[in-house]
């Protein structure tokens, strides 16, 4: 009797004692970390620095952001999508892509991008009177600030410069309407008050838009034509 009560008391301890153990597996399964593979991307874009890119593709990309930046902002120019009109009127895109390039060059250089795309504001609206004049004077101007000593090429000094040059672009335009003949002078000068505050306001306000990616490229690409 004795044999059997041993035997069977033995039987009873593993018996209980196999359960913790497999408890205990069971939960260092589940707080180990699983081990199946992370998925990858599907599309891994590996750019090299624009030092190591050869001249004629640093040019071929720098003509290319230009075209189409320059584009875009003919696109935007008639259209008034929300938060960008004031008045019934949108910002002069144009005036500030002539502005964030006069800032990078010279007083020549920025008249003639302000007259190229004055021509091509005339061709999307009328010629009479024309948009190269003022598009053309806004780059000469803006080209000839001697920035170092007046301004820093930030967003504050680009704001301000653009609304400026959004009222004097204005003006200059109400000019021509008034000399041009045929129209009421007080009317002309009316209309340019309204539209000129609102355009500069509205043109000063967007005008990090354009200026901070280009402004960005213009560095690196200088950087790595002097490296």
């Amino acid at each position: 009797m004795k044999l059997f009560s041993w035997k069977g008391s033995k039987r009873r301890t593993s018996s209980y004692s196999a359960k913790p153990k497999k408890r205990k597996q069971s939960a260092r399964q589940k707080e180990a970390p699983s081990s199946k593979p992370k998925s990858k991307p599907l599309f891994k874009f590996n750019f090299k620095p624009i030092a190591s890119w050869k001249p004629r593709t640093r040019q071929i990309v720098d003509y290319s952001l230009m075209f189409f930046s320059v584009l875009l902002c003919l696109m935007l120019l008639p259209n008034r999508l929300p938060g960008m009109e004031l008045l019934g009127i949108a910002p002069n895109w144009l005036l500030i892509w002539v502005v964030a390039w006069s800032v990078k060059r010279n007083a020549w250089q920025g008249a003639f991008a302000g007259i190229i795309l004055g021509f091509l504001q005339d061709a999307m609206t009328y010629s009479e009177p024309t948009h190269a004049l003022p598009l053309g004077l806004v780059g000469l101007i803006t080209g000839g600030i001697q920035k170092s000593r007046f301004i820093e090429e930030d967003f504050i000094s680009i704001a301000l410069i653009v609304f400026v040059m959004a009222v004097f672009s204005e003006a200059v335009f109400a000019s021509q309407l008034a000399l041009s003949g045929g129209r009421n002078v007080t009317f002309i000068w009316a209309y340019f008050q309204r539209v000129a505050l609102a355009s500069a306001i509205l043109s000063s306000l967007w005008a990090p838009v354009v200026y901070y990616p280009l402004n960005r490229w213009w560095q690196k690409l200088k950087l790595a034509e002097q490296n």
